[in-house]
């Protein structure tokens, strides 16, 4: 008699979303202000001005730029419109924070392209280990989207999972 090797998980109807999949893949760049200002400490307008026109703006063609200041001083918001008048014909998109919080954002952006409803009372895991860095605020956002449609959510490998929630 041959024992018949049955796959419990794959019976179970658990569905398997892998964060690393909505990993942004567009790359980001970091601009920090500190090297224009006066003495790394100071922004003087007219400096401030003639320096960002002396940088070659084509670098950032299609990037995603963080626009942010290194050194711990007071940059007028004045300073931060004036870089995306220069940034904006070349890069893809902008902000202002740092290269963590931009990726964030893509991150967001690229989970709010799922379908959610697909998931009413199903049993989700969300994968744990991957070889991307994900962040706690994407494990954070796509527990947020799918509370309302999914009968459970837990967090891990199918095979060995962490319960998070489920519905009563």
């Amino acid at each position: 008699m041959e024992d018949v090797i049955v796959n419990k998980v794959a019976a179970s109807g658990i569905v398997t979303i892998d964060l690393e999949e909505y990993y942004p893949k567009e790359e980001i760049v970091a601009f920090d202000l500190k090297p224009l200002l006066f003495m790394e400490m100071l922004l003087k307008e007219k400096d401030f001005r003639q320096k960002l026109k002396e940088i070659n703006w084509q670098e950032y063609q299609d990037k995603y730029v963080a626009v942010f200041c290194s050194s711990d001083v007071i940059i007028p918001r004045w300073a931060f419109m004036l870089v995306a008048t220069y940034l904006q014909p070349f890069a893809k998109d902008f902000i202002a924070g740092a290269k963590d919080e931009l990726l964030n954002s893509l991150f967001i952006k690229n989970l709010e392209s799922i379908d959610f409803a697909t998931f009413q009372g199903k049993r989700v895991v969300i994968k744990g280990c991957g070889d991307l860095d994900v962040s706690a605020s994407a494990y954070l956002e796509i527990t947020k989207q799918l509370l309302p449609y999914a009968q459970s959510i837990m967090y891990g490998e199918p095979c060995s999972t962490v319960p998070v929630f489920k519905r009563k």
